[in-house]
């Protein structure tokens, strides 16, 4: 992937103490990534880096929607997304991303792209199961919703006779006289 100059934070001319980034995102950040789940998005991400002498914290936080297909009607809806990630920059003798949480930089970094860590953020607080709020309260109509309702009731009415004839057993029956003949 291309390193994107807006996503580079030059950390080595910033004062010791807290610094704040604002970034809106939109499809064609993903587009770098080769990201297509969604048809449109408007994310907004706030980075607060708190440099240290000996190290970097960074605070990510996102919040925005992303409009993506049902996966129950295949209808298109508007997903609200939000999530936060902590990241921790230390300084050692080469590169190493092996921890989520943690961040390697040899020594003669003097800046951080940030762009491959707000990726990862937004995409796994993407919920795996995209139901259209429509469906959970029963506003939505459609021809698909429909169909799978007359097949889970169907589905269920034999279920419901099968589970009565399977619970009559005459054995329990002739149980049951025992203790009313007394």
């Amino acid at each position: 992937m291309n390193k994107t100059k807006e996503y580079l934070i030059p950390f080595v001319g910033l004062k010791t103490g807290k610094h704040h980034f604002e970034y809106q995102l939109n499809n064609a950040f993903f587009e770098n990534f080769e990201y297509d789940e969604f048809e449109n998005s408007d994310i907004k991400v706030n980075v607060i880096l708190e440099k240290q002498s000996n190290m970097l914290e960074l605070n990510f936080k996102h919040k925005g929607t992303i409009n993506v297909p049902c996966d129950l009607t295949s209808e298109d809806f508007d997903l609200p997304i939000k999530g936060n990630m902590k990241l921790i920059v230390r300084f050692g003798e080469e590169f190493n991303n092996d921890n989520e949480e943690l961040l390697i930089l040899p020594f003669g970094e003097f800046e951080i792209d940030i762009a491959q860590y707000i990726y990862e953020m937004i995409v796994l607080s993407i919920p795996l199961r995209r139901v259209h709020p429509g469906v959970k309260d029963g506003s939505l109509k459609t021809e698909a919703l429909e169909r799978l309702n007359e097949l889970t009731i169907k589905e269920q009415k034999k279920e419901d006779k099968k589970q009565k004839e399977d619970n009559i057993d005459p054995r329990w029956d002739k149980l049951k006289q025992l203790l009313t003949d007394k």
